[in-house]
């Protein structure tokens, strides 16, 4: 497997056929909720896509399960760890992709960078592409170190979100926007995922205001929202919602129809 860094394809990139700017409509706020590839079987994650398409979504974040999950709280970097358990593996992710991407809401893969780089820049840009990826988020990524990889998805037509953390400088944040790819990827408060503490909302304005003064990309704000009442209070700041391990938990223990069934429900409660 080359680890090459070329961005370009060996062949002409097939055309677009689903991007990222559709999730954003003006007066609505977008579901973007987080599910780990795998978890517990690959055959679970493919009801759950169907559950979600069914119930709201507007761009689905399909998670590569990593063993080292920086970014990710204790529900979704325990859920990584059942799919890598079970064996699944990022060609296994690519390949739920590929059959169900026509079937559901535009997915955004999220990885790390590891795994990608040994897989091949290139070479991950031409298999995200094959699998009807639209997005790929990678949030371990520097703003310096992601150029490749987002000139290589590029190639293909697929979009490359970037994250602002709340204690990213304002002079940084901006150049963050300017390079993020479809949305900008919102932090809304310090540490990892989780739902043990909802977002400050004082702060979150602050950063909301000064990203809206130098970019007119749509924001999607992440980290700790899992209530209905959460979600209420930053419509009116953000474009977008991410929601991933209190959606995680409310299907944990189960398998296929009982866990899309747990999904359907705890998103009617959420939207």
């Amino acid at each position: 497997m080359s680890l090459s860094n070329d961005p370009e394809p060996r062949e002409q990139p097939r055309a677009k056929t689903r991007g990222l700017a559709a999730i954003f409509k003006p007066g609505r706020l977008a579901f973007i909720p987080h599910v780990m590839a795998g978890d517990p079987d690959i055959e679970t994650t493919r009801a759950i896509l169907t559950a979600l398409a069914e119930n709201g979504a507007d761009a689905i974040e399909l998670g590569i399960p990593y063993g080292d999950p920086l970014a990710d709280g204790p529900a979704i970097a325990a859920a990584g760890a059942r799919a890598l358990t079970n064996g699944v593996n990022l060609t296994d992710v690519l390949s739920l992709a590929q059959e169900t991407h026509a079937k559901v809401p535009p997915i955004i893969l999220f990885t790390y960078y590891n795994p990608v780089y040994q897989f091949g820049l290139a070479e991950f840009a031409r298999a995200a592409a094959d699998a009807g990826a639209a997005g790929v988020i990678v949030p371990d990524v520097t703003l310096e170190e992601a150029e490749p990889l987002r000139l290589a998805l590029g190639a293909h037509h697929i979009e490359m979100p970037l994250v602002v953390a709340p204690t990213t400088p304002p002079e940084r944040a901006a150049r963050i926007a300017e390079q993020s790819g479809g949305f900008v990827y919102v932090v809304s408060r310090l540490g990892v995922t989780g739902t043990g503490e909802a977002p400050n909302l004082e702060p979150l304005r602050k950063q909301i205001a000064a990203l809206r003064s130098v970019t007119k990309k749509p924001l999607a704000v992440g980290f700790g929202i899992s209530t209905r009442a959460q979600v209420d209070a930053v419509r009116a700041l953000v474009d977008g919602v991410i929601v991933g391990s209190a959606l995680i938990d409310a299907y944990s223990g189960t398998r296929r129809e009982e866990a899309a069934s747990r999904v359907a429900k705890y998103v009617t409660s959420l939207l």
